[in-house]
């Protein structure tokens, strides 16, 4: 008999490699969810506190609805793409034709009820889709340029406008504290106070303040920051016209608007240049900076939020198609985690029986709305 071969060995040997890398990924993954979460640095600065400091600010949490900008309406049209982003980004949406669109209009402040006369900010948030399916969510506001450089900063900021119970309104030593600590943002503070306000949210231009990133078809990339600049001409609202409008004006002028046919908005890309910050939303660039008109935003319909198809999208800057990234500004990461957290509250909100007060549904069998 010929002699019997040893027993094979074992192979685990030849895949300890490939399983160590994947340990690693975990290992990395798990870590980065620590972090975020603030576990491993229990004094850093998380998406959940930031969120906090923000509710605190607006002085009550309505549940079921968002944290910040409350008080909205839903919008749909399509965006019409007039081919010349092609240049400067290999995303589909810049190939010439229409793709639909989902959009929300809303004011500053967490309160879903508030007075329209009384927001200083108006925003547009959309949602894009190319014929593949991409999608593109941007959150644009009314104003130039970010009030703070940090993300410390706009928490501390957060923190500085909580109103004081004695009196409904934020303490003013501590608003006189943090404009000493932040320089920066005396040029937001002169804005909100001197800047015409419009009275519709059809002539408002909106600004995407953050940097973001083009990558082209060729390999090449570039930084942008784009804004939604109107075609309806733009019409100032005195201190007395807001004083007597509606609570609920901005809403009414735009259905309005929309019955005498659609509303449009010139999507406009300015192009960074080697000195302009992309770090730094407060920072604004020069208005000879290279711009370049890709396409068009607009708007057919409007509908109430509580019933929309807005209703339930998380409008985070961070959701982008091929072709477009995100920039090393720190605020852009902050915003899009805070989103995150904000639409995981109203979730739980809304599963825990306050749809009543967000969508008009009744709530859950024995939750309190």
């Amino acid at each position: 008999m010929p002699p019997r071969e040893p027993p094979a060995q074992p192979k685990v040997g030849r895949y300890l490699p490939a399983l160590a890398a994947i340990a690693a990924i975990i290992g990395a993954v798990v870590l980065l969810f620590a972090w975020v979460g603030g576990w491993l640095a229990p004094g850093r600065l998380t998406p959940q506190a930031m969120a906090d400091a923000i509710q605190t600010a607006n002085g009550n949490v309505y549940p079921g609805y968002r944290r910040a900008h409350a008080k909205g309406v839903c919008v749909s049209g399509y965006f019409e793409s007039n081919g010349e982003g092609q240049a400067l980004s290999k995303a589909g949406i810049f190939k010439p034709g229409r793709s639909p669109l989902l959009g929300r209009m809303s004011i500053g402040g967490g309160a879903p009820h508030g007075m329209d006369g009384s927001a200083r900010v108006r925003s547009m948030a959309l949602q894009l889709v190319d014929d593949n399916g991409h999608e593109w969510r941007m959150a644009m506001n009314s104003f130039p340029f970010f009030a703070v450089s940090s993300v410390r900063a706009f928490y501390e900021q957060s923190v500085a406008s909580a109103p004081d119970p004695a009196t409904g309104k934020p303490d003013p030593a501590k608003m006189a504290a943090f404009a000493k600590a932040h320089p920066e943002s005396a040029n937001f503070a002169h804005w909100a106070k001197t800047a015409p306000w419009s009275n519709s949210f059809a002539n408002t231009r909106y600004n995407g303040v953050n940097t973001f990133r083009f990558d082209d078809a060729g390999g090449g990339h570039r930084h942008v920051r784009w804004s939604m600049q109107p075609e309806a001409a733009f019409e100032e609202m005195t201190a007395d016209q807001r004083a007597a409008a509606d609570a609920d004006f901005l809403a009414d002028d735009l259905a309005q608007r929309l019955a005498q046919g659609p509303l449009r908005w010139d999507m406009v890309v300015t192009i960074g240049g080697p000195d302009d910050s992309i770090t730094d939303p407060s920072q604004v660039w020069p208005e000879s900076a290279p711009q370049v008109a890709v396409g068009k935003v607009v708007i057919e319909r409007s509908e109430p939020q509580t019933t929309g198809a807005c209703r339930d999208v998380n409008f985070d800057p961070l959701i982008l198609p091929p072709g477009v990234d995100g920039s090393e500004d720190p605020i852009l990461a902050a915003r899009s985690a805070v989103y995150s957290v904000s639409f995981n509250r109203r979730e739980r909100d809304i599963a825990a029986g306050h749809a009543s007060e967000a969508t008009g549904q009744a709530p859950a069998e024995g939750a309190t709305p």
